[in-house]
């Protein structure tokens, strides 16, 4: 391998810029893993990547994209063969090391998983972080016990995202019939009937942040953060729960204390960044067997080098479904 073409992110003057680049392999983080890339995908840390100011990568210049899967080139560290499938995603890849957006992507083996069988790459890249991240929120709730039996109430934010529309068709797929999205625009009371909701709401429907509100949800799946969570939550009945893995709506989080204190609630925080391989395994297992999901969502596949269009999408909250990017 002497020239790879990858996109590559810099800074000039406090500015960010982004172009498809031809470079050797010097530019790669050292790691010990060198993977030829087959599928990405585009998530909305991603598109921050890209963005002056997205707060994201570290230094510059940067290769971006947080995900990554393909075939294993060599390996030093000796854990995995010439040929073998694998899935790179939770690291500081594309963050502070060079990233998937590239035809070649070098990592430390450690970062890696296998793909599970029965999965191909081009599957495990429509579900990358944000279907890993989905798996894990709904993996949390349900060990806390969001019982399909019971029938509860289930609120999901940011529906028809990258996050909450993988939420949506796992819930679906299990069977829960109580399942209420979240949305901001009409054509995505459509989409989000068709992935799963059983019922859908606007934002400004929601309600208004109060200390304690009447009781609506037993469980939520907040992928949006800042004052619909904070709402939410207001709204979750006793011994309930909520997951909250996103900040497109912001960062803050005004709220109360009541929830947690007069009704139990619990609040878990998704980071998919550093989860032990045991419980990575375990998710992506989920996603390739029970929890496959791969025929119910809305994707959209597009060439590497092509990513200006639906990063403008992400940027202007026009993104739908998940967004496949092809090597």
């Amino acid at each position: 391998m002497e020239k790879f073409k990858a996109y590559v992110v810099r800074e000039t003057n406090g500015e960010v810029t982004y172009k498809v680049e031809e470079l050797n392999r010097q530019f790669l983080y050292q790691g010990n893993t060198l993977i030829k890339a087959e599928y990405s995908s585009l998530n909305y840390k991603d598109m921050l990547g890209f963005k002056t100011k997205g707060g994201v990568i570290r230094h510059y210049p940067m290769i971006p994209g947080i995900d990554v899967a393909g075939e294993i080139v060599e390996d030093q560290s000796g854990k995995y063969q010439k040929g073998d499938k694998v899935i790179v995603m939770g690291s500081n890849m594309g963050v502070s090391t060079t990233g998937g957006y590239s035809e070649y992507v070098s990592v430390d083996s450690d970062w890696a998983v296998k793909v599970p069988e029965g999965m191909t790459t081009k599957e495990a890249m429509i579900y990358g972080t944000a279907g890993f991240t989905a798996a894990y929120a709904l993996l949390s709730l349900i060990n806390h016990g969001m019982d399909v039996n019971k029938q509860p109430h289930i609120l999901v934010t940011g529906a028809t995202g990258g996050v909450g529309s993988v939420s949506l068709a796992i819930l679906k797929k299990l069977g829960f019939d109580k399942v209420t999205a979240l949305v901001r625009k009409d054509y995505q009371e459509e989409i989000a009937l068709k992935l799963g909701a059983t019922e859908v709401i606007w934002s400004e429907d929601l309600g208004t942040v109060k200390p304690l509100a009447s009781a609506k949800w037993d469980y939520v799946v907040d992928n949006v953060g800042g004052e619909p969570a904070a709402i939410a939550l207001t709204q979750i009945a006793n011994n309930g729960a909520m997951s909250m893995c996103g900040n497109a709506a912001g960062i803050q989080f005004n709220t109360s204390v009541l929830p947690m204190i007069l009704r139990g609630v619990t609040i878990f925080g998704i980071d998919s960044l550093a989860r032990p391989v045991a419980l990575r395994n375990q998710i992506w297992e989920l996603l390739a067997n029970e929890w496959n999901v791969i025929d119910s969502l809305l994707v959209n596949e597009v060439p590497f080098d092509k990513l200006d269009e639906p990063l403008s999408k992400i940027r202007e909250g026009q993104h739908l479904g998940r967004t496949l990017v092809a090597f």
